[in-house]
């Protein structure tokens, strides 16, 4: 149902409201110090969208000042890759199929990477030392048919969930951290239906969850959203902000030959144990965060607030300037987010 344009939308408050009169003489120039300030970050402190807030003078003052201070200054500022921490490589056997993964180790609580659909264990150069350093035994891998793994049967493609808990069983990890990406979070919220006990967080970013077709709104929204024309569309633009490959030539080459990588032959799609329907989402109870980028045609901010609805417990954040890949376009601000909701569930 579509909010009764009339009615002041839910954190705004009103023109003419008394709580917006009383804010205009008083405290403008911190008000547009700290609105700059968010704006130059990316994120607001609650993660919802940026400069909400009274419809006064003063407010769109401040709107104007953000505005321009996000829009000065250099086209693109590049993040440097950084050296890798040390990590041990392998293959663990799923039942035929053997899937690739690296292991930071050390005594850490374990933070498992779960990639996307056009990238794979291989694409986590920005984490891997960042989340290493700051004292989790950080891990990623491949899963079927993506770079280092087996591809197996196509015709049984196994469940993603199973092969997950026999990567874990296989590192001797009792429980962990799921950072999972796009269709990698499919797998990760199927585990934590089967296994519970076993996920100590879900960080669930830029991903259409694998909503069952039972749930007619998030279709009909899901069918608004990317018509006939979206699917052919190159992978390059449907997952970087328009800004980003504008502005990044060499990311966008680093992203595109990781992408090439990723799938050296047919693309495997592991079957999942449970349908998730709403009622099963809502089921969860794992602490969780909700990620998406401001610019990702996937999973717009609006298609997350949908699903945030049916995970009331969740954290929500908006990532200012990225499209569906935060982890790659804004390493520092994703990093920043995810570690300090981790460092929340570290118990």
């Amino acid at each position: 149902m579509q909010p009764d344009t009339h009615e002041p939308q839910a954190g705004v408050e009103p023109a003419n409201s008394p709580a917006c009169a009383a804010s205009r003489p008083v405290g403008r120039r911190r008000d547009l110090l700290r609105a700059a300030a968010a704006a130059a970050v990316g994120v607001g402190a609650t993660g919802t969208t940026l400069l909400s807030g009274c419809a006064t003078a003063a407010g769109k003052s401040a709107a104007v000042a953000a505005s321009d201070v996000s829009a000065r200054g250099p086209v693109w500022t590049p993040a440097a890759m950084p050296a890798q921490a040390p990590a041990l490589e392998g293959w663990v056997d799923v039942g035929g199929p053997r899937l690739w993964y690296w292991d930071t180790g050390g005594n850490g609580q374990a933070v498992i990477f779960m990639h996307a659909g056009t990238q794979s264990g291989n694409g986590w150069g920005y984490q891997q030392p960042v989340f290493a350093a700051a004292g989790y035994r950080t891990i990623g891998y491949s899963r079927r048919g993506y770079y280092r793994s087996d591809a197996g049967d196509a015709a049984n493609p196994g469940y993603g969930a199973e092969d997950l808990d026999k990567l874990m069983q296989h590192l001797g990890v009792q429980q962990a951290h799921l950072v999972a990406f796009a269709h990698g979070g499919y797998f990760a919220l199927d585990y934590a239906l089967v296994h519970p006990e076993k996920v100590r967080s879900l960080l669930i970013v830029s991903s259409l969850m694998g909503i069952d077709d039972s749930e007619k709104d998030y279709q009909e929204a899901n069918q608004r959203l990317r018509g006939k024309y979206f699917d052919p569309l190159p992978n390059e633009f449907k997952e970087l902000h328009p800004s980003y490959r504008a502005g990044n030539p060499d990311g966008l080459a680093a992203w595109l030959k990781l992408e090439h990588e990723a799938i050296p032959g047919v693309r495997i799609g592991p079957k999942r144990f449970r349908k998730l329907t709403w009622a099963a989402l809502e089921s969860i109870r794992t602490p969780t965060m909700l990620m998406t980028g401001d610019g990702d045609l996937y999973t717009p901010p609006a298609l997350l607030r949908m699903q945030a609805l049916h995970m009331p417990h969740a954290d929500v954040r908006v990532v200012a300037d990225s499209g569906h890949c935060a982890n790659w376009e804004q390493p520092a601000v994703f990093n920043s987010i995810a570690l300090e909701f981790l460092a929340r569930h570290r118990t």
